[in-house]
């Protein structure tokens, strides 16, 4: 099919890759403009104008899709199909209205869960043992339009967000293509979301911050629901300490120790107690220094059992 593609970062870039694949011909790769990145502040195309532009399909950056000017230029292109996937920009129903078979969005989440910027994020916060990808017929809410297709995995208890951001975005490319080839036929049969929703706002650096007087189970979620951006940190003796993986351990719902307490160190890992129950730090990173294990940590950091991280540290 003929398609006019929108999406900025990483998931969208693999959605765009999937549809070059599958043979689709892509005739314009519509993404936010590039953004200041790292150290030096240049800006940075966004993953999908790098696909685009090693397959040579044309970009387009506007700063807002709205304008009469950006409009124009996409009533331009005649596409059978937009397919979206994370573009960052709200469309308007000008443009939902241009393509033959208006606009489908890849959506990271089972709708109506997860509607909203961090879906991956969200579910893994909220202890899900499943998510999956939606695609959907875009209207002018976020995203509320009706669902074509879904299709599911389940959340593993070792999966970050890295790790189930890959999976997602395979199984996005795939879906996608399955959702046009029925388009085609005409036997995608859409079906209107449930009213009832839940929201999964933009992630914002201080959801990495962990509360030790939280269950051992949710600081665990938190802390792969944060990696790898923006982290989930405390403090150690008054210097910032990210936690990278840990394990809440079974049979600690009595430990004697305060929140935050350290209880052991080892080799295996170091156990903190929690609010309920322990968690077993296996790779941490003390602010100044590298991301290590814990048998490379402990070699240069003394943690020492009794101690207390977190804001009272010192």
């Amino acid at each position: 099919m003929k398609i006019l593609f929108m999406g900025t970062p990483d998931f969208a870039a693999g959605i765009l890759q999937a549809l070059i694949d599958g043979g689709h011909e892509i005739l314009l790769a519509v993404t936010q403009p590039d953004r200041p990145k790292g150290r030096s502040g240049e800006p940075a195309p966004s993953p999908v104008k790098l696909c685009a532009l090693a397959h040579n399909i044309p970009v387009f950056q506007p700063r807002r899709i709205k304008t009469p000017e950006a409009v124009e230029e996409l009533s331009r292109i005649h596409p059978q199909v937009c397919v979206v996937a994370a573009f960052g920009q709200i469309l308007s129903q000008e443009i939902l209205d241009l393509p033959d078979y208006g606009c489908l969005n890849v959506h990271a989440s089972l709708l109506p869960k997860y509607r909203g910027a961090s879906p991956i994020q969200h579910a893994i916060l909220a202890g899900e043992q499943k998510t999956g990808v939606t695609i959907m017929q875009m209207d002018a809410g976020l995203d509320t339009g009706d669902m074509l297709l879904q299709r599911e995995i389940p959340i593993e208890r070792t999966d970050d967000s890295q790790s189930l951001h890959e999976k997602l975005t395979a199984l996005g490319g795939n879906a996608i293509l399955e959702a046009l080839s029925l388009l085609e036929q005409g036997k995608l049969i859409p079906k209107k979301q449930p009213e009832e929703s839940c929201y999964a706002p933009l992630i914002e650096k201080s959801m990495g911050r962990i509360d030790f007087s939280k269950s051992a189970e949710e600081i665990d979620r938190q802390i792969r629901a944060m990696t790898p951006w923006p982290s989930a940190y405390t403090e150690y003796r008054g210097r910032q300490l990210k936690i990278w993986k840990a394990q809440p351990l079974e049979g600690k719902t009595g430990v004697c120790g305060v929140p935050g307490e350290i209880l052991e160190t080892g080799k295996d890992g170091v156990t903190v107690a929690a609010g309920d129950g322990a968690l077993r730090i296996l790779e941490l990173q003390l602010e100044g220094k590298k991301r290590m294990g814990v048998r490379d940590f402990l070699s240069g950091v003394r943690l020492q059992p009794g101690e207390r991280l977190g804001k009272e540290s010192v």
